[in-house]
């Protein structure tokens, strides 16, 4: 049985969208891991269970206060708003696998400059690029 992780709602997207960047090295190093294992051919099966407060990705990273982040007016904010859009409740456990496809299904193309505005990766333009990739992997399956 594969372990399973813990994520913020926000999360989802956030590591859709990892190319290696953080906040700290060793956030980078641990994000990079969790990453890592669920792009692995297996990481589909990886469960993962919604959390509001610090979760697997959070562990190392400097802005954490206890469960919570010194950004957590910020990050509440972003949590309700990918929770409403990917309908994640406090406690929900799903796959890799279920949380891309409720991506594609739920998170347009275009639409993370309304959902994820204020993080500060957004104008990077990594997760608009992996959400696009997503979304063209499932519709070229949908056609095999």
């Amino acid at each position: 049985m594969t372990e399973g992780i813990s994520f913020r709602p926000h999360h989802f997207l956030c590591t859709l969208g990892f190319q290696g960047k953080g906040y700290s090295g060793a956030f980078t190093q641990n994000m990079a891991a969790i990453v890592n294992r669920l792009r692995a051919p297996d990481g589909g099966a990886v469960r993962i269970q919604v959390t509001y407060q610090a979760d697997s990705i959070c562990a190392p990273c400097p802005h954490k206060r206890g469960l919570s982040c010194k950004e957590a007016a910020k990050i509440n904010t972003l949590d309700t708003r990918h929770a409403d859009a990917l309908s994640l409740r406090d406690g929900d456990s799903l796959t890799w696998a279920e949380a891309q496809a409720r991506i594609v299904a739920r998170v347009p193309q275009g639409s993370l400059e309304q959902l994820c505005g204020g993080c500060q990766w957004l104008e990077l333009g990594l997760c608009e690029t992996a959400l696009s990739a997503l979304h063209m992997r499932h519709k070229e399956k949908g056609r095999g």
